[in-house]
């Protein structure tokens, strides 16, 4: 496996197979991890396309594995990236890290795409995890 990257809050490794491997450490690692496996099955349930799909859960090592969706975009515009983000949320779910660091383009779906679940909300019931939590304010 290739490590894509390594941060404090997780490490992300691409697999030679092409699955993305995400184990979650730091402050609410537990928390981040279930509230990113629990959104994309949401998402999946919705029949969203345009997220990674959940191939394998280790609730013990905090480990998520997903399909890929190609690679981080390098550009683009402000307006596109809105754009993406309101089509998530059509689905139910907002995305509380929208950024264009979030976005990929996936060359065999021809388009755009959306990753990093762990900041997220069911829009329907309010569920989930924002940056805006008083306990990422240690």
């Amino acid at each position: 496996m290739r490590e894509v990257k390594d941060t404090q809050r997780s490490t992300v490794r691409m697999g030679y197979d092409g699955r993305v491997h995400k184990q979650y450490h730091g402050l609410l690692a537990k928390e981040r991890f279930e509230n990113e496996v629990k959104v994309l099955e949401y998402l999946d349930d919705q029949k969203c396309r345009f997220v990674p799909s959940v191939l394998e859960v280790n609730r013990d090592e905090l480990i998520l594995v997903t399909s890929n969706c190609g690679a981080i975009v390098d550009k683009i515009s402000s307006e596109r990236t809105k754009e993406l983000f309101e089509e998530l949320e059509g689905y139910g779910v907002k995305h509380e890290d929208a950024f264009a660091r979030n976005i990929t383009y996936d060359p065999r779906e021809g388009r755009f795409c959306i990753i990093d679940f762990e900041f997220a909300t069911l829009t329907e019931t309010g569920e989930g995890l924002t940056t805006e939590d008083p306990r990422f304010k240690r």
